[in-house]
């Protein structure tokens, strides 16, 4: 209590400053501007002035912000701006000296490179690396600012019939106006944290360019009368900046961006398409009014916004690009990513000979770091252990991140005999050092590495994933943190003679979730389903087969699922639900580990896809997802439909069948929907049956998996 009390009082004291500051404000437009009046005028103003530059450098003392010098500039200018209303006053009130320029603008204009060099320093240390977006934001902005400041201000000035001297000073106004303002919008438009502090240094630069330029215009139009309405922005713009610095989140301005910002919202979007039209607009209504001085100059401000447009535009779809490859937490490439460049690089080594590597790498025991820690302890785990994979990968590599806690890596031109150091150097770099999880906790992690080479342990893309999963589930089985490489995960023949039994215990798996979710023979019924859909739709035998073999297997990843999830009696929360969309990753992972059975995981794994692109896991679209899939997810959901679910009770056959018309084209390939409904009709599929005490699930294999 005693300890954050007086830092809790004085962080109000803002507020107390900026209630006081208004207090003066009215009372300066309410004192007269004669007699003794004036005198407490000046003196008000001068008070307001000089405050913000005291403001400034006890909010240095106060908060002692890192680095000083950003805020220790700004606090100069403000002195230096404050000497120069004290002298602009007592000329103009106390002396009648009404001379333009006067004693104060050189001090008023020496002012403006404080101020940049300030912001330049705040703009470094809050985004220190490229901010491409920020900055063609700020130059589209710019760019109309700085044609409208030359149409209205600089031109004007630039061809008054006055001495050198007047036409100097009141072109250097709109031009270190204009300088201040392209910095300010860099620094607004910028990356970093937005605390109350930045919104009160943001309505400070944009008060005083608003004052001063409108200042510059009443000058050249000869109308310009001290104490009128632009006295009371000038004197809220001091206030806000000493509010900025009696904020105690002043010391938060100079934190990096911890996250490139890439979202362009909707005040973003109305100010760059204002600024984008300026240059037109203005030309629209110069032509139109017989006006045709500047031309030029308005020709060019539309040339530069229309090039700075498509810089833009460019940026953003290159962002889009990068995002659709790019994990969010680690940076590594995605699964999706990985598995599009696979099948490239295997036809380059194809073509040329060559070789190519894959490697599966899965983090042991990443559940009881979760379990343990948290999962944000789990998080900075898993951005660590990204951060020493690609140490020790090459830059021609391809690392992604697999899965939850699964990356896998592809090497071109990677030989057999440099397989196990590879692996070997990628488990030694994980583990050479503990992980820091929090400021306090580290704690010793370890990697399993599972390896395969093109064209030794296969000659397609699932081959090849299919025996590096298999030498990665070898190595896990020897204890963890170990390498295998492919020839070493092939079984021995001692102990199993074919992979039947594999899919035989597969298929027991199935039918024990099945027991678990109800009392129908699930997995069975959708299995002959698929075979008969597949087989209407002209599809092979084998593909036929796959389906039925898919249909059969396409829950097994429900085993790894919680039961009390699985079964729980009301509706599921939404961490639970994020649990069972798992299940079809579980799956394919578990049909990958029987030798030839890619195919069959990759159905496993798309058949909660949805034909409109909303689906999981990984979002496919239409024809992009497997054929097989797109009847198992028809079946899938009709044999759901027909029984009591915590989220949904049991429907009739005929509402059912209605839903599957009203998810024809979204949820559903409609051509799947359609047979299926006209084989229902002939009773050929649809029926699901209650399950016998003892029933017999083997699966027929196709040709070449027998």
């Amino acid at each position: 209590m005693d300890a954050t009390g007086p830092r809790t009082e004085f962080s109000r004291v803002w507020i107390g400053y900026l209630t006081v500051g208004a207090l003066i404000l009215v009372a300066y437009y309410l004192v007269p501007a004669e007699g003794t009046g004036l005198a407490v005028r000046i003196t008000l103003y001068c008070l307001d002035s000089v405050s913000a530059a005291v403001a400034v450098l006890y909010g240095l003392y106060r908060y002692r912000p890192r680095p000083r010098l950003p805020w220790l500039m700004l606090g100069l200018s403000q002195v230096v701006y404050a000497i120069a209303d004290t002298s602009f006053y007592l000329a103009h009130y106390a002396f009648q000296v009404m001379d333009y320029p006067g004693v104060a603008d050189p001090l008023y204009l020496s002012h403006y490179p404080l101020v940049v060099a300030g912001l330049l320093m705040f703009i470094r240390r809050r985004t220190p690396g490229r901010d491409l977006p920020g900055l063609l934001d700020a130059a589209v902005i710019g760019v109309g600012a700085a044609m409208l400041s030359w149409l209205y201000l600089i031109a004007p000035n630039a061809r008054l019939d006055a001495p050198m001297v007047v036409k100097i000073t009141s072109l250097a106004y709109p031009v270190m106006d204009l300088l201040m303002l392209t910095i300010a919008l860099r620094l607004i438009l910028g990356g970093g944290r937005r605390p109350a502090s930045f919104f009160l240094l943001t309505f400070n630069l944009l008060a005083f360019v608003a004052a001063d330029t409108l200042y510059v215009s009443q000058q050249l139009d000869g109308v310009y009368q001290a104490g009128n309405f632009l006295d009371a922005i000038w004197l809220a713009g001091n206030l806000a900046l000493g509010a900025a610095a009696l904020h105690p989140t002043m010391a938060r301005l100079t934190d990096p961006s911890p996250v490139r910002e890439t979202a362009i919202g909707p005040a973003r979007i109305t100010a760059l398409c204002a600024a984008a039209l300026i240059a037109p607009v203005t030309l629209f209504v110069r032509n139109s009014a017989g006006d045709f001085t500047d031309i030029s100059v308005i020709a060019l401000a539309c040339a530069v916004l229309f090039g700075l447009t498509i810089a833009r535009l460019a940026g953003l779809v290159s962002d889009q690009r990068r995002l659709a490859i790019t994990d969010a937490l680690t940076g590594l490439h995605t699964r999706r990513f990985f598995e599009a460049q696979l099948p490239i690089e295997v036809a380059r080594a194809r073509r040329s000979g060559g070789s190519l590597a894959v490697f599966i790498i899965d983090v042991d025991h990443f559940k009881s770091i979760n379990d343990h820690y948290g999962h944000p302890a789990g998080d900075q785990a898993l951005i660590e252990i990204s951060a020493r994979l690609r140490g020790a990968s090459r830059g021609g590599d391809v690392l992604s991140r697999y899965g939850g806690e699964e990356f896998a890596l592809l090497v071109p031109e990677a030989s057999l005999s440099e397989l196990h150091s590879i692996a070997e150097r990628l488990r030694q770099r994980v583990a050479s050092s503990p992980v820091a999880v929090s400021e306090d906790t580290w704690i010793a992690v370890t990697v399993s590495v599972g390896a395969a080479c093109f064209p030794l342990h296969g000659d397609s893309p699932n081959e090849l994933v299919a025996t590096a999963d298999r030498a990665l589930y070898v190595a896990k089985a020897r204890g963890r943190d170990q390498v295998v490489v492919g020839e070493a995960a092939v079984p021995d023949t001692s102990t199993t003679t074919d992979h039947t039994a594999m899919i035989d215990y597969l298929s027991h798996v199935a039918d024990e979730v099945d027991a678990q979710l109800g009392a129908h023979d699930h997995s069975l019924c959708i299995s002959r389903w698929t075979m008969t859909l597949a087989t209407a739709l002209g599809q092979d035998e084998a593909t036929a087969r796959n389906a039925e073999l898919a249909g059969r297997l396409h829950d097994i990843g429900k085993i790894v699922i919680p039961e009390a999830v699985l079964t729980k009696p009301t509706a599921l929360n939404e961490d639970e639900w994020r649990l069972v969309r798992q299940h079809p990753e579980y799956g394919y992972r578990l049909a990958r580990m029987v030798p030839g059975f890619g195919v069959v995981a990759d159905i496993i794994r798309q058949h909660h896809e949805r034909y409109d692109g909303n689906g999981y896991p990984s979002r496919l679209v239409g024809n992009g997802i497997r054929v097989e899939a797109r009847i198992l997810a028809v079946c899938d959901s009709w044999a759901a439909m027909l029984v009591d679910r915590p989220y949904q009770p049991a429907l009739s056959v005929a509402a059912a069948a209605e839903q599957l018309r009203l998810g024809r084209g979204t949820q559903f390939d409609p051509d799947v929907v359609d047979l299926f409904l006209d084989l229902l009709r002939e009773g050929k599929v649809g029926e699901l049956r209650r399950r016998e005490t003892t029933s017999s699930g083997n699966l027929v294999l196709p040709p070449n998996m027998s």
